[in-house]
């Protein structure tokens, strides 16, 4: 309850800022500036209320719905207070210029109309944020596009051809995610044709209870030597142990610290999992349990949901890990702070004599935005160099 109301209060702080900055007096007269603030409440109170309903695993039959409402509610605010930060910057910097500088009519006539200026620029702030909340969700409505990353082996066994795997990762099966979206990228995937299949955590946002329905059509997911699965952090935040049970009951091999080894043209892989790297308890990530009994191996894959798993990766000697967690930043401006947090943000990386794979993630979280961080389904070939 703490957390919640710690939450309010810095959203409510956030529109405040928005409504007094907007909602200009002079352009809005009363009544008209009383609407406008009665709107930006009622607009505060749909992701006050929709966090709310998600906090206390809410069932009822319309929170879904009013989850659709908040999200994007909430994605056109963030953008919105963004934007207007940076307006209100460039107006104080420069400001603070002119009164440096020598007195000119032009920094004159600037400074005089400085609250003319921050109107005028209210409605093409409001208007970029809206036009960007539109793009944004129907970038992150489409189906993930198949992206190809070649992953190279020198030392492989001289008659190894190659090896594909399909990597899945933060889909975040909720309110706004369903069963149909699943179907159609179980479809993209199995249309790949891959030996593995690899889903690399952030599965769902809710529980087995609620969700089971939707998630069932991974059953459906088919691949030559096995489907694969490790934990997120958002299995944790959602109750990890009924959903390794079900993942499991799909017919999905769940990694926790272990591996398989597996033999594929003519190269024996070994296939890790770790638990999420915030897990902690029986769940504690272990990179090095999970690499037991691969001193026969050619290749050394670990899945591994958080891209900062790899220090301890390198250390026990894998060649490749996959990861997700970050959504390449997923929209405008939380792509400049996952570099904050993680090594990598996306993409393939070498680190020290192990090679990484980042993706974007093949969902989304919270808002239902995507901006400049496409989603994607991976296509990842190993193949000797």
């Amino acid at each position: 309850m703490v957390f919640f109301l710690i939450v309010i209060a810095l959203f409510s702080a956030c529109c405040y800022y928005i409504g007094i900055r907007l909602i200009s007096q002079d352009v809005f007269p009363f009544p008209w500036n009383l609407l406008l603030w009665l709107m930006l409440v009622v607009f505060i109170f749909f992701p006050v209320l929709g966090f709310f309903l998600r906090f206390f695993r809410s069932k009822l039959a319309w929170s879904d719905r009013l989850s659709w409402i908040s999200y994007i509610s909430l994605g056109f605010f963030s953008l919105l207070l963004v934007f207007l930060l940076t307006r209100d910057f460039v107006l104080w910097s420069s400001s603070l210029v002119l009164h440096r500088l020598p007195q000119s009519d032009l920094s004159q006539w600037i400074l005089n109309r400085r609250e003319f200026l921050a109107n005028l620029t209210n409605f093409l702030v409001f208007a970029i944020s809206a036009a960007m909340t539109g793009y944004g969700i129907r970038q992150a409505r489409q189906i993930a596009k198949v992206k190809r990353v070649d992953v190279p082996f020198p030392g492989v066994v001289p008659d190894f051809g190659e090896i594909s795997i399909v990597q899945i990762s933060d889909i975040h099966i909720g309110s706004t995610i369903k069963g149909d979206y699943l179907r159609k990228i179980v479809a993209k995937v199995n249309s790949l044709q891959a030996d593995i299949v690899a889903i690399t955590g952030d599965l769902v946002d809710g529980s087995v209870e609620n969700l089971g329905e939707d998630v069932r059509v991974l059953q459906d997911i088919q691949a030559k030597f096995g489907v694969y699965f490790v934990t997120g952090n958002h299995e944790y935040y959602s109750g990890v142990a009924p959903w390794v049970d079900f993942v499991r009951s799909l017919g999905i091999k769940v990694l926790l610290n272990e591996n398989v080894v597996l033999t594929i043209n003519n190269a024996k892989v070994l296939l890790a999992g770790v638990t999420d790297y915030n897990a902690g308890g029986s769940h504690l990530s272990q990179p090095q349990k999970a690499i037991e009994n691969s001193q026969y191996t050619d290749i050394k894959v670990l899945l591994a949901h958080q891209p900062r798993s790899i220090y301890e990766a390198t250390k026990a000697g894998f060649d490749l890990q996959l990861s997700g967690h970050t959504h390449g930043g997923q929209y405008f401006p939380w792509n400049f702070f996952v570099p904050l947090q993680q090594p990598y943000v996306a993409g393939l990386h070498r680190h020290e004599n192990t090679w990484i794979y980042v993706s974007r993630g093949t969902g989304y979280w919270g808002p239902p935005l995507r901006i400049a961080a496409p989603s994607e389904i991976t296509h990842i070939l190993l193949k000797k160099s």
